[in-house]
């Protein structure tokens, strides 16, 4: 496997924090793997957060069950949002987010350019590997995961 996957939960997953979820690999080693669920809205918008209720509202994900007391991004403009790291020929993942939080705010980006997550998903080496094996994760042929919606 190979970062810029996107995986879809079975029923096998159904009665867990992974049931009926799209997850989007950002990262793939020797040292594990790390992704975030893409079809999971928060309840709140990042302007609902304490230290950002100065912009207009902006959707968040729940990204997955590890380190949810941070934010996380994925977005594809690199022309705008420097130090990210590329996931896909298009796709980033961090990068500077107090500019990325300029951006938003001053309408240069939106929920087509970035997606902002609280945690993420990890797994150790192999661990992933084996849950598809078992049948837990389908792989999936798609490349947007700002579109997810459709794979619903």
């Amino acid at each position: 496997m190979k970062p810029g996957v996107f995986l879809k939960s079975t029923s096998l997953l159904n009665d867990t924090f992974f049931g009926h979820t799209v997850l989007f690999i950002t990262e793939y080693n020797e040292k594990g793997a790390m992704g975030f669920v893409v079809n999971q809205k928060y309840p709140r918008k990042l302007n609902e957060l304490v230290e950002f209720n100065h912009i207009k509202p902006f959707p968040l994900y729940v990204g997955g069950p590890v380190d949810q007391e941070h934010l996380f991004f994925i977005h594809q403009r690199p022309d705008l949002i420097k130090g990210g790291q590329p996931v896909t020929d298009t796709i980033y993942l961090g990068g500077d987010f107090t500019s990325a939080v300029n951006h938003i705010d001053n309408h240069r980006i939106n929920e087509n350019d970035m997606k902002i997550f609280l945690g993420y998903c990890g797994w150790d080496y192999r661990e992933l590997d084996e849950e598809i094996a078992e049948g837990s994760w389908e792989v999936l042929q798609w490349k947007d995961p700002f579109s997810v919606s459709q794979l619903i």
